[in-house]
């Protein structure tokens, strides 16, 4: 009986090449694998993200124009704004359950209206809604996108008819103490801009000139929470019926205004 072994070399040596190569194969697809899938993962929350800002942009203004029909009906008697009420219309709006679960900073907390103002001689307000939007994961150390949505309004108070008197004479607008005319009914010169604000930031604030506010002599007699202030003045009221943050103005003809100057902004 022949018991001679035969060779076993070139069977190793074939196997161990093909054994090589499959383990190359299977390698290069894993790698490419752990690549591709963060980057699709990735794609699909961007995605997610854009559609839930857009959903969040729309929201808003739909809660400013549910905030902004009440407001135009509340300041047909007094033109006045308070943000908070705007505040709480968007919330209420939108639902303060689907706020608390969006990506919004702070929640149903986090949407601000206190850049909101109203002309109370004219009746036309902006509504401003401020809030930020953060990133749902921990990216790169990326801080929330800031947004702001605005709508304009108009008080339901009418309009009034421009003019009088003789067609070859213009109308001008004057006021008890004011050394110039205006062309311009709705001259910035002309017009109070009044807001609401907590007595407790009055130290804080500065009107347009760079001055403090100090207290009304005729309507601050005691502390109260809410005071009127204007970007003009230096005083802070407690009333909105104060005869300091109320403006006569008068409609003339520009032949009786003899000795007025024309104002630098509107009289031109």
């Amino acid at each position: 009986m022949n018991s001679k072994i035969l060779p076993l070399e070139p069977i190793y040596s074939v196997w161990t090449g093909r054994a090589s190569a499959s383990v190359s194969k299977k390698g290069s697809v894993t790698v490419e694998a752990a690549m591709a899938v963060p980057l699709f993962f990735l794609a699909i929350v961007s995605l997610l993200y854009l559609m839930e800002t857009m959903a969040i942009q729309a929201s808003v203004r739909c809660g400013l124009q549910a905030g902004g029909k009440r407001a135009a009906d509340e300041a047909s008697s007094t033109a006045v704004i308070m943000p908070y009420r705007i505040e709480s219309d968007v919330v209420n709006s939108i639902g303060q359950d689907r706020l608390e679960r969006s990506i919004i900073s702070g929640g149903s907390g986090g949407i601000h209206c206190d850049k909101s103002r109203m002309s109370p001689r004219t009746g036309i307000g902006e509504l401003v809604a401020s809030y930020e939007i953060r990133v749902p994961l921990p990216i790169f150390g990326i801080s929330p996108a800031k947004h702001e949505e605005k709508l304009r309004i108009k008080a339901w108070t009418g309009y009034e008819k421009q003019g009088f008197g003789r067609d070859d004479d213009d109308t001008v607008y004057v006021t008890e103490t004011g050394l110039v005319y205006h062309r311009d009914y709705h001259c910035t010169h002309l017009e109070l801009s009044i807001h609401m604000v907590l007595q407790s930031e009055i130290e804080s604030l500065r009107n347009e000139g760079g001055g403090k506010y100090h207290p009304c002599q005729h309507c601050m007699k005691g502390a109260g929470g809410g005071v009127y202030i204007t970007d003009t003045g230096d005083r802070y009221h407690s009333s909105l019926s104060c005869s300091g943050l109320k403006r006569t103005i008068y409609a003339v003809p520009l032949s009786e205004v003899a000795g007025k100057g024309a104002c630098s902004r509107c009289g031109k």
